[in-house]
């Protein structure tokens, strides 16, 4: 009797492990070239409707992709305006935001979540009467104070409105100095890492991606955070000097390795690695995948999004 009470708890230990805590649906995956198919990613609860959307290069035609997909319920302008609650924008190039800019005339009121030299490239460059209009609440007048900005704070964690999500923004690296960031994503006690575009530190002449790692190595050992979403735009093919703050399949190897220093390889075989932000250029993203896939002593779960399939997390 009492070894069947603990073969119970240990079938509950690990249906509990394995629970799926974060619905992932790809709005668009590449990282440049293909305007309709550009990095944003919808994060939301399992059997829930509110989403917090991880950079925003294409929104509109992806919601259409995952709608057809049976990814997303509702009219493409209810799922626009209700479903999405927020944005984290990683940094300011385009094709991580366009969409947001070019959909805000449709859009509802809702927050941005961004580092402040993010933001202020926002206020600075794209709402602005030159380049749009200002569709925010703060920076040129006239505002139309659609979008309210938060500035995340490195390390400090501040809730989604509207989600049952909680955020902390860590800067990254994207042609030092310019800086990008990452967004650190918890629902209750489980966690999501999403990263923009980054460059790896020993190019990079930097430690942002070690104090991450740094950061999240005590959640990854306590099986909480079971993702990292990253992005690897290059083949191996590609010159370091020619990477423009991008990863490779070996640079992100290079990155991991740190990572497995502070979890132990055991703590990380099984990690889900979500790859983003492969440039389309002829057979680029599947170079990239052949070559992660080939080369994995670390024994990560490497999983590549597609426009609109919803992927279950963990």
């Amino acid at each position: 009797m009492k070894k069947t009470a603990l073969s119970l708890l240990a079938f509950i230990i690990h249906m509990t492990c394995q629970a799926q805590n974060f619905d992932l649906i790809p709005l668009g995956i590449y990282g440049g070239e293909q305007e309709d198919n550009l990095s944003a990613y919808l994060v939301g609860a399992p059997k829930d409707n509110t989403f917090i959307c991880l950079d925003a290069g294409t929104v509109n035609t992806g919601i259409r992709k995952a709608i057809q997909m049976n990814s997303l319920s509702g009219p493409e302008e209810t799922i626009l305006k209700d479903q999405i609650k927020g944005y984290f924008i990683s940094h300011g190039h385009l094709d991580h935001l366009s969409g947001l800019i070019i959909n805000s005339p449709a859009d509802s009121k809702k927050d941005i979540f961004a580092i402040s030299p993010v933001i202020q490239i926002l206020q600075n460059h794209y709402f602005i009467t030159d380049t749009w209009i200002n569709f925010a609440d703060q920076g040129q007048k006239p505002m139309l104070g659609k979008y309210h900005y938060n500035e995340l704070k490195e390390g400090t964690e501040i809730p989604a409105t509207q989600t049952s999500f909680f955020i902390t923004g860590y800067e990254l690296s994207h042609v030092n100095p310019y800086k990008s960031s990452a967004a650190l994503v918890r629902r209750d006690d489980h966690y999501l890492l999403y990263l923009g575009d980054t460059g790896a530190d020993r190019i990079e002449k930097s430690e942002q991606l070690n104090k991450l790692w740094e950061r999240i190595a005590p959640l990854v050992k306590k099986k909480q955070l079971n993702t990292i979403m990253i992005e690897v735009s290059f083949p191996n093919s590609q010159p370091e000097h020619l990477l423009f703050g991008h990863l490779t399949p070996n640079l992100l190897l290079e990155e991991l390795e740190k990572l497995k220093e502070k979890t132990g390889q055991k703590n990380l075989q099984g990690l889900n690695i979500v790859v983003t932000h492969r440039k389309p250029t002829k057979d680029n993203p599947e170079i990239i995948k052949k070559e992660l896939l080939e080369n994995n002593p670390l024994k990560v779960n490497y999983i590549f999004p597609e426009q609109g399939k919803k992927i279950s997390l963990p």
